[in-house]
């Protein structure tokens, strides 16, 4: 039967204003209050009015708000960015056997991998175990392949096909499974977090023991494609 996690709180920051302190200096008193800017543009964030004199600071914040945008950014709507052309590289297939040298959590990954329209149809022994965070693989054929204990942080598997796939003991975390086809794919004790499956094939898929946070449920259980097995593994109403 799948695990349901407890639905995760968001974060709040919050800035509270000091007490002012018994002796306060001539040039404090003269010094505006901080105030700090950030803009997005194609070459990063930048900063487009400050009244602050103290330039790390201003780098600090940026920083912060960057990564902020970067990480609350969901599979959904990073769906809808363009992807870029589709690698040159020679043997690029055969990137997926290697994988992520350093890739784990949040889709980091030390070179790109693009793996769109590759065929790994049976593949049995080179994709078991392989850090695939960030992936990109749309329209790839991954159809009785064992991908068991793959990481794919932040994949873009829109399209794709996973017929049989046996994904046990997986980390299948922000992947993006839009219109793919799962039709009888393992996800035996595998943690599915806050991955998406809007009009994906799921007939006679095996949720045995699936580690899900409850809000991921609910959203799974909307997918029409899911038998009866499924849906009573899932808790579904």
């Amino acid at each position: 039967m799948a695990t349901s996690l407890a639905p995760l709180s968001q974060t709040a920051l919050s800035l509270r204003r000091l007490p002012p302190t018994r002796r306060r200096s001539p040039a404090s008193e003269l010094r505006s209050p901080i105030r700090v800017a950030c803009s997005a543009s194609k070459e990063g964030w930048e900063i487009k009015e400050s009244t602050c004199c103290v330039k790390e600071l201003r780098n600090v914040a940026c920083g912060v708000l960057a990564v902020w945008a970067v990480t609350a950014a969901s599979p959904v709507i990073a769906a809808s960015q363009r992807l870029p052309p589709l690698s040159t590289e020679p043997n690029r297939c055969e990137r997926a056997f290697v994988g992520n040298t350093i890739g784990q959590a949040n889709g980091v990954y030390d070179k790109p991998i693009d793996l769109r329209f590759c065929d790994y149809t049976n593949e049995k022994s080179n994709l078991k175990g392989k850090s695939l965070a960030a992936a990109l693989m749309s329209d790839a054929k991954f159809d009785g392949a064992d991908m068991s204990e793959v990481v794919m942080s932040k994949a873009y598997a829109v399209g794709a096909s996973f017929k049989g796939t046996d994904f046990s003991n997986a980390v299948l975390d922000r992947v993006n499974f839009q219109k793919a086809d799962l039709q009888g794919a393992v996800f035996k004790n595998t943690v599915l977090s806050a991955s998406t499956f809007n009009e994906a094939q799921l007939q006679d898929a095996v949720f045995e023991d699936t580690i899900i946070g409850y809000v991921d449920i609910q959203k799974l259980c909307t997918n029409t494609t899911i038998n009866a097995d499924g849906r009573a593994t899932l808790g579904c109403r």
